[in-house]
């Protein structure tokens, strides 16, 4: 281990134009945002025929259940869309029951303020991603302060499940026409992000911005093709071994052709057939095509750590969740807000990983809010026209929500204020004034009171964390060096020590590092024995694949034109 003096942390200057500042579109910003238009819309044009409008609450809580997991392969896809269902309607009931029961403002908020932190920590613990719990935070709080009767409660319940049966539905429509699409388009990314890592190493201007976007991406798309546990087809090997070429390529970017990447990476984006990767260079004790996936094969084998076990470092987080959203719904409600669910969902959509995030959250949250109800005033007229009107409205904002949210925050919330809003009208119209000035009332509130909670509560276990994860970077290169060095060492002992040292040292510790030098009255960090160790770590992984022999031929062209004999 390093013994580099720990230099302490300074904090960091709070962003706020930088928390504004818009970033490039995803891909497949479109997907999330038809298939949201396409579950809500058939339950809420059904209910305008029936002359129930007044229902659509209960029936777009499940539809937008179809906001979850487009980023997962389709068998896993369907697992977590179903638990998304099933959590949506666990909320939903604790919520109705709780409202039937009792009118007490303060209960409420509380019984909202808990559920909040639960949503939040069982989210973040099973990494559901996004919109995590937001969604699941707005639908239990919003319906906590709706008169209910216990007899009313079944009838609104099967409302919303089968709204949510039919969100299920349209999560996993594509995957006859594109069966591995996700996985193609997180393996495309890998690819990119890699060969740009690679490009800027070429000219000597290596930037770790870009390695880390890169190393990201690779983690990101071994997730997304690990997520389905079934045996893999051959797409997905096929798939599996060109995430291996990007891991390789971030190992030694140097000596690894940038255009033989993005060529990949450009077949791989169509419906047409995998590309083939090349033989590696096959002196003796290189590895193999049957070997190179041996350790892709046992992280596939384990089993995921049990749910409890991931919960325990999110306290911290959850603690924040609940008095920061209780406290918002308090102040609210002393104000004399009709709607104090707004100021706790407000703090709730605050939480991230550290304080720094969560300060940017927060300015996102606020700006976004504040345009969104002059938004809501200009589309008011036109909502009021008819039930029809408000519905198509309301689709808008949530087909504009998904496709603005992911540039930034802020940009997204531009749609979604409005979207809340148009959706306490559901039932009758509401006095604009009145619902503009409690929504930015609410707004302030939440994000001032949700703030000031998480500044009081700290994660002081941070720096811990992150001395275990250096410990742990520090065994894995060591026996990561030692198996490169020995003239024995066979493929498969490689190929683990390989990939065992990338996730200690790409994900777990610059994770932890990340997340700790973003909270506040701690210890200091060892940051110079994280930079330290990362650098290590990087020569080991670069020693290990030349000894392992998968660097690709400098002397092949991108061009390349062999393929898997795949299907699409």
């Amino acid at each position: 281990m390093s013994s580099a003096i720990p230099t302490p942390t300074r904090v960091r200057r709070l962003p706020v134009v930088g928390a504004l500042r818009l970033g490039r579109p995803s891909d497949v910003w479109f997907k999330p945002a038809l298939s949201v238009v396409a579950a809500v819309a058939p339950p809420s044009l059904l209910l305008v025929a029936l002359g129930r409008l007044d229902l659509a609450a209960y029936t777009m809580a499940g539809s937008l259940c179809a906001l979850y997991a487009h980023h997962r392969p389709y068998a896993a896809r369907a697992k977590v869309l179903a638990w998304v269902v099933l959590g949506m309607l666990g909320g939903l009931a604790v919520a109705l029951v709780t409202a039937s029961l009792t009118r007490n403002a303060v209960v409420l908020v509380t019984v909202g303020a808990l559920l909040a932190a639960v949503q939040k920590a069982v989210c973040d613990a099973t990494r559901v991603g996004p919109p995590a719990h937001v969604i699941l935070t707005f639908v239990s709080s919003a319906t906590l302060f709706v008169p209910q009767t216990l007899g009313q409660v079944p009838g609104h319940l099967a409302l919303a499940a089968a709204a949510g049966a039919w969100a299920w539905l349209v999560g996993m429509a594509p995957a006859p026409l594109r069966p591995h699409g996700p996985e193609r388009r997180a393996t495309a990314q890998a690819l990119n992000t890699a060969a740009a890592c690679a490009e800027t190493a070429r000219g000597g201007e290596e930037s770790a911005g870009a390695r880390s976007a890169a190393y990201a991406a690779v983690h990101a798309a071994w997730q997304t093709l690990l997520a389905a546990r079934n045996r893999p087809s051959t797409t997905r090997r096929a798939l599996e071994r060109l995430v291996v070429r990007a891991e390789v390529a971030l190992a030694a970017p140097a000596d690894t052709d940038p255009a033989r990447l993005r060529a990949w990476a450009d077949a791989v984006r169509g419906s047409g057939r995998v590309p083939r990767t090349g033989d590696p260079r096959r002196d003796e004790g290189s590895l193999g095509e049957r070997d190179e996936l041996v350790g892709v094969a046992a992280e596939r084998a384990v089993a995921p750590r049990p749910l409890w076990s991931r919960l325990g470092p999110l306290a911290p987080l959850a603690v924040r969740t609940a008095l920061g959203c209780a406290l918002a719904g308090y102040v609210s409600l002393a104000l004399g807000a009709d709607r104090p669910y707004w100021a706790l969902v407000t703090a709730a959509s605050l939480y991230q990983a550290n304080l720094t995030l969560t300060w940017s959250r927060a300015v996102q949250r606020v700006v976004g809010n504040l345009v969104g109800v002059l938004l809501f005033a200009a589309v008011t007229p036109v909502a009021r026209l008819g039930p029809l009107a408000l519905v198509l409205c309301v689709l808008a904002c949530n087909f504009g929500a998904e496709a603005l949210i992911g540039r930034n925050y802020w940009l997204g919330s531009v749609c979604v204020t409005p979207l809340a809003l148009l959706v306490t009208e559901l039932p009758g119209y509401q006095p604009t004034g009145e619902l503009v000035t409690d929504r930015v009332v609410d707004t302030l509130v939440g994000a001032l009171v949700g703030f000031a909670a998480a500044l009081a509560v700290t994660d002081r276990r941070a720096g811990r964390r992150v001395e275990r994860a250096l410990t742990a970077v520090d065994r894995a290169r060591e026996r990561a060096a030692r198996l490169a060095a020995g003239p024995a060492s066979t493929p498969a002992a490689l190929e683990a020590a390989r990939r065992g040292l990338a996730a200690a040292v790409v994900v777990d510790l610059r994770a932890t590092a990340d997340a700790a030098a973003g909270e506040w009255w701690q210890r200091a960090l060892p940051q110079e024995r994280v930079v330290l160790a990362e650098q290590a770590a990087h020569r080991t992984l670069a020693a290990t694949v030349r000894r392992q022999g998968l660097l690709p031929d400098p002397g092949t062209t991108s061009t390349q034109t062999h393929t898997e004999d795949t299907s699409p």
